[in-house]
């Protein structure tokens, strides 16, 4: 918008901060290492990616959903971020994404690797990018929560997908990988998995959470919770399943399904 008084371009105002968009102003070295690091990650997940082996364990039921063009919320843990975004290019799942630093070359990662993004956060255009992601569902695509970023705390899931799906009435499913090998970073916030190359993982997906679309609190509340559950009891699968013997795998394959 151009001010009268002396002919400058001025930024929007935020209509409230919770629809509040626009890209925090960073210093300019900031801004250099946004594609630099963006170009590494990349490159990492190009080199390790193709060498993982998959198994997944529930993952029928979404592929049901899939072939039937009916959408799906997916929640996982920030920690497996590198494995699920190899597995799951290229079939144009939204993804919400911060406005801070982390997320502008995050956004850039996703996108070269066939994601779409959604620009919000929990405390900077939060409401926002679930309208963006509620639009995309109503096109038919996937959207997807990495469910306790951009900061944490790890392993404390944020509510936004039971909202979205309050809001769409499409099902959220939760999941989380494990790798045969691999290294967990520990000085990360998420405690990064980075899988070995030509290591075998394991993807443990969750039934459906379904979200009444006449929820109130209370019931949003209890479908938080829920969603908190799930994703512990597969990410506690997923991480000790290496360790387990067959039988025990076998058990998990019977109660999860294909």
């Amino acid at each position: 918008m151009a001010n009268p008084e002396n002919g400058r371009e001025e930024a929007p105002e935020a209509i409230s901060p919770h629809y509040d968009i626009r890209l925090p102003k960073l210093p300019w070295h900031r801004r250099v290492q946004i594609p630099i690091i963006a170009a590494a990650v990349f490159s990492v997940i190009r080199t390790v990616g193709p060498t993982l082996r998959f198994e997944v364990v529930g993952g029928a039921q979404h592929e049901a959903f899939w072939a039937a063009k009916k959408p799906s919320i997916w929640a996982f843990w920030h920690r497996v971020i590198l494995p699920i975004t190899w597995y799951a290019r290229n079939r144009g799942i939204v993804v919400m994404n911060t406005t801070a630093f982390d997320g502008q070359w995050t956004r850039k990662v996703i996108e070269w690797l066939g994601f779409g993004t959604a620009q919000g956060s929990s405390s900077r255009g939060g409401l926002r990018g679930l309208q963006v992601m509620a639009k995309r569902i109503e096109e038919g695509l996937d959207c997807a929560f990495t469910i306790d970023g951009p900061r944490g705390p790890r392993y404390v899931a944020k509510v936004g997908p039971v909202l979205l799906a309050r809001m769409t009435g499409v099902p959220i499913q939760v999941f989380h990988v494990g790798a045969e090998r691999g290294k967990t970073i520990l000085k990360t916030w998420d405690q990064f998995l980075l899988p070995g190359l030509f290591t075998r993982a394991v993807i443990i997906a969750h039934k459906p959470i379904y979200v009444p679309q006449d929820a109130d609190s209370e019931m949003i509340k209890a479908k938080h919770e829920e969603m908190q559950k799930a994703l512990e009891r597969v990410r506690d699968i997923a991480e000790g399943w290496y360790a387990m013997s067959e039988d025990e795998r076998n058990r998990y394959r019977a109660e999860f399904g294909p």
